[in-house]
């Protein structure tokens, strides 16, 4: 039964990228929303409230888009990508806040959807 539930949030988590494809932005020569929400994919059960950690593909996929996020265009874009999809796909705010700590990495670009992303250096 949770491998079911599972499938379907995946299914529904990727739906949802194209609904905030449509709304988000893209950077230019960078990682765009797109590839950052698809290497993101996995941490969605984490970021939905299942499971205590993120799962290591989880991490890998966080800290791939933290390295890609290498210009302020680029950090900027990826703030206002996260944020629609941290809306669209009612993420739990707190468990995104805590991602960069549980996955041990640094990441540029802040986890937090109440940050104005003009701000992101």
């Amino acid at each position: 039964m949770e491998k079911k539930i599972m499938s379907c949030l995946v299914l529904a988590f990727g739906l949802m990228i194209i609904l905030v494809l449509n709304a988000g932005a893209s950077a230019a020569d960078g990682i765009t929303c797109e590839e950052a929400l698809t290497q993101l994919i996995t941490c969605q059960p984490y970021l939905l409230g299942f499971g205590p950690t993120p799962i290591s593909t989880c991490c890998k996929g966080a800290e791939n888009v933290s390295q890609q996020a290498n210009t302020t265009t680029i950090r900027r874009s990826l703030c206002e990508c996260l944020e629609t999809a941290a809306e669209a796909f009612k993420l739990i705010p707190e468990r995104l806040k805590q991602l960069p700590q549980l996955c041990e990495i640094n990441v540029p670009v802040p986890l937090d959807p109440t940050v104005d992303c003009n701000t992101v250096p």
